[in-house]
């Protein structure tokens, strides 16, 4: 997976599929954002915050740009404590 420093080795069906979609949602950035923050959090995640999870990755993607850099309105339907927490992840967090 491009990018992804987590391997989908032992994760069950519906994270490997998070997982993928997190580092492929068609521009780089939102990758290295969503997918950074799967590879640091997706092992550990609810049920619940898997539903959000989803339902974050299938907000279009200039608005949830623009939300998750504190440049815009957050996206109809998405919000939650796992969007606050992903708004805060910063990439070398994931790296420690």
């Amino acid at each position: 997976m491009t990018g992804s420093r987590l391997s989908s080795d032992g994760l069950d069906a519906r994270r490997k599929r998070l997982l993928f979609r997190c580092w492929h949602r068609g521009t780089k950035e939102l990758d290295l954002i969503i997918g950074g923050f799967a590879d640091a959090h997706l092992p550990t995640l609810t049920d619940a915050e898997l539903d959000e999870l989803e339902t974050i990755i299938e907000a279009p993607e200039p608005e949830l740009y623009a939300a998750l850099i504190n440049d815009g309105a957050v996206p109809q339907g998405v919000s939650g404590s796992l969007f606050e927490k992903m708004k805060s992840f910063r990439v070398v967090d994931g790296l420690r």
